[in-house]
């Protein structure tokens, strides 16, 4: 477990395009119905993917974009930490301090978050 604090950035909205796209892949994988859009939190310190995450391939959807998911929890409420590969690696649209949380709900609206909110996100990733 790992307690990320940040403050909520605006992203560049693509996810929100594949999560509704692959809604069906992602919530087999996650076992929730994500919404189509995530929460970009901008961290203090690079944060860089456990070794055991959850992986949605894209082989498995016919795509060439492979995403990493980590579970976690946003204030209290349960989500999870997409990344892909591209941005894991430093080649992506992301630096390494961006996190994107995604969540059966709109965040900013839950919460009613606003830019330079600061939020803390705990990972619930396993160990090994």
């Amino acid at each position: 477990m790992t307690i990320l604090r940040g403050r909520v950035v605006t992203g560049m909205g693509s996810f929100s395009y594949w999560i509704e796209k692959l809604a069906d892949h992602y919530e087999r994988e996650t076992g929730m119905r994500l919404f189509p859009g995530t929460l970009n939190v901008e961290l203090e310190e690079p944060y860089t993917l456990p070794a055991r995450v959850m992986r949605l391939e894209g082989r498995e959807y016919g795509g060439s974009v492979s995403v990493n998911i980590v579970p976690c929890s946003i204030e209290g409420k349960r989500g999870f930490l997409l990344r892909t590969d591209a941005n894991e690696e430093g080649r992506g649209h992301h630096p390494k301090t961006i996190v994107e949380v995604a969540t059966d709900v709109k965040l900013r609206e839950y919460f009613h978050w606003s830019d330079g909110d600061v939020v803390e996100i705990e990972t619930l990733e396993e160990n090994g």
